[in-house]
């Protein structure tokens, strides 16, 4: 692959190894990056919070890397050192309320949570923060602000997301597809919650968004992912490149398959990017 101007990288079970952390090999790929002028990018289901959380080095190479990221599963872009935000995509408030209520009556016991105002506002119902760790959203939840279902969708959020007590995410996947929702679009981190965005608006949607800015084509775009919300970004770009742990769908698609996210795939890759 011939040296590309923007890395874009998905983070959890990507960039990151399994346990959240950001490898040694991982940080001096990063630091040789910025060194070379190649803008990496983290393309992310997480916002700035949650990737301020785990991923400090790219606030360290702000100043190299422009500090851009995209956000809430390309619905978002911002600057993570400043909070600057550069677009924003939501969805609108009649297709939320349709939402909650068809799915909370096609699936019993699902809790939702809301997520606005450049991923600062994040709202649960109850029984939402229960279901929930720190790791799912680099939160505590017992600080999770508890409103009523209503108000979760009073006004436009970036992102909504619904977990189950039993169900997996593919189980609830295949529920929302049934109900032929519009306006919506669902997708999986991995995490165990379904993550639903305005129809269109995905992690190319955000990576479009973003190098249509920078003035850089998609032929010197490479992105790495794991996840099923990764998909289309491997597919919009220049170069997708998937870690072996990915999704079978990925694996399918991606122009390359490399070592796992355990095994320094996205650092092995990135120097042999570079050289």
């Amino acid at each position: 692959m011939a040296r590309p101007r923007v890395v874009a990288t998905d983070l959890d079970n990507t960039l990151l190894r399994t346990d959240r952390t950001v490898s040694p090999r991982t940080e001096a790929a990063l630091r040789a990056a910025a060194d070379a002028g190649v803008l990496v990018v983290p393309v992310t289901a997480r916002q700035r919070v949650g990737v301020l959380a785990v991923a400090p080095q790219f606030v360290q190479l702000a100043e190299a890397f422009g500090g851009w990221a995209v956000c809430s599963n390309g619905a978002l872009g911002l600057d993570l050192v400043t909070g600057q935000r550069f677009f924003e995509a939501t969805m609108t408030v009649d297709a939320q309320r349709d939402l909650i209520a068809r799915l909370a009556e096609a699936v019993p016991d699902v809790r939702f949570c809301a997520i606005r105002d450049g991923g600062d506002g994040f709202l649960v119902e109850a029984g939402y923060a229960e279901l929930s760790v720190w790791e799912d959203h680099s939160r505590d939840p017992r600080t999770m602000q508890v409103v009523d279902r209503a108000a979760l969708a009073d006004c436009p959020n970036l992102k909504m997301v619904v977990r189950h007590p039993v169900l997996s995410t593919r189980d609830l996947l295949a529920a929302f597809a049934g109900l032929g929702l519009t306006g919506l679009r669902a997708t999986s981190s991995g995490a165990p919650f379904l993550e639903i965005s305005a129809a269109g608006i995905g992690k190319a949607y955000g990576l479009q968004r973003l190098t249509a800015l920078l003035d850089v084509p998609a032929t010197q775009v490479v992105a790495f992912g794991d996840g099923l919300n990764d998909l289309d970004m491997l597919q919009w770009a220049g170069v997708g490149v998937a870690v072996a742990n990915a999704e079978p769908e990925l694996l399918a698609v991606a122009d390359r398959i490399v070592p796992s996210c355990d095994q320094d795939g996205f650092a092995e890759t990135l120097e042999a990017l570079l050289s």
